[in-house]
């Protein structure tokens, strides 16, 4: 995954109805769900839900498919796991001993 995918990923999870949205189709599985189904769960308005699907499947994190009178929407299968793996391998991990209940302890000045 590259920059400018994963900042067009996480820009659309950063709005709260969105990434909910992203955790519900994430646990519906490859089946996805109709996207009434989600506006009903989400508690959100049909127009403001299909603003907020389009702009995750804008950034490639789910698609949809017509079925009869109904969208279907679904996460891309590999998509969290690779937006995991990439902050992983672009921002390293902290070792466990350095954790604290607060974050990672800071690194002492070199002097």
């Amino acid at each position: 995954m590259d920059i400018l995918t994963a900042t067009m990923a996480f820009a659309a999870l950063s709005q709260p109805t969105r990434l909910e949205a992203f955790r519900l189709l994430a646990q519906a599985g490859p089946d996805g769900l109709r996207a009434g189904a989600i506006a009903d769960h989400l508690g959100v308005v049909a127009s403001t839900l299909s603003h907020h699907l389009a702009q995750l499947e804008q950034a490639g994190l789910v698609h949809s498919r017509r079925q009869g009178r109904h969208i279907i929407y679904a996460c891309h299968p590999t998509r969290p796991e690779r937006l995991c793996d990439y902050l992983i391998e672009s921002c390293g991990t902290v070792a466990v001993e350095q954790r604290t209940p607060f974050g990672p302890q800071p690194v002492a000045a070199r002097g």
